[in-house]
């Protein structure tokens, strides 16, 4: 009996985990595919024209110049995407693309809460709560600080 209960914790465990994972895939997916068509063809940092343009104009009630907003929100694409792929710092990576979300929703696309702020917001404050899982960085590196804080 206490082994069959054993499997089913595991079982739900396991499908959190994996949940949770495909979360932070899905969630950074959605900001590094922004990243992408913010730099040229072949670079990582090198910014378009055409990025420039829109945070002078489409973007512009940021309230941050456009010559700092357009690299700071490149390299945040960029940045934070990637940790929650590891699954490094997961809750700060989600923080920071929850308020980014936010700024857009206030100062660029007012209209645009119910689809897809709404649930990019929701995303990123389930990783929030309940953090990476146990396929992450994060739960390694908590394992090993635990074995060396035991010594």
């Amino acid at each position: 009996m206490i082994e069959g209960l054993y499997r089913k914790i595991a079982a739900s465990q396991l499908a959190r985990d994996i949940s949770l994972l495909f979360l932070r895939i899905g969630f950074g997916a959605v900001f590094f595919r922004s990243y992408q068509t913010k730099v040229e063809d072949g670079t990582f940092f090198d910014l378009t024209d055409t990025t420039f343009f829109l945070f002078e104009e489409e973007y512009a009630g940021v309230p941050i110049p456009a010559d700092i907003a357009a690299p700071l929100a490149t390299y945040a694409e960029f940045f934070l995407p990637l940790l929650l792929l590891l699954g490094l710092g997961t809750r700060v990576a989600a923080a920071g693309l929850v308020i980014m979300t936010l700024v857009i929703q206030i100062f660029v696309y007012p209209d645009a809460w119910w689809n897809p702020h709404m649930s990019w917001v929701a995303m990123g404050l389930i990783l929030i709560v309940f953090g990476p899982g146990r396929i992450s960085l994060d739960h390694l590196i908590g394992k090993v600080r635990d074995r060396h804080a035991a010594t």
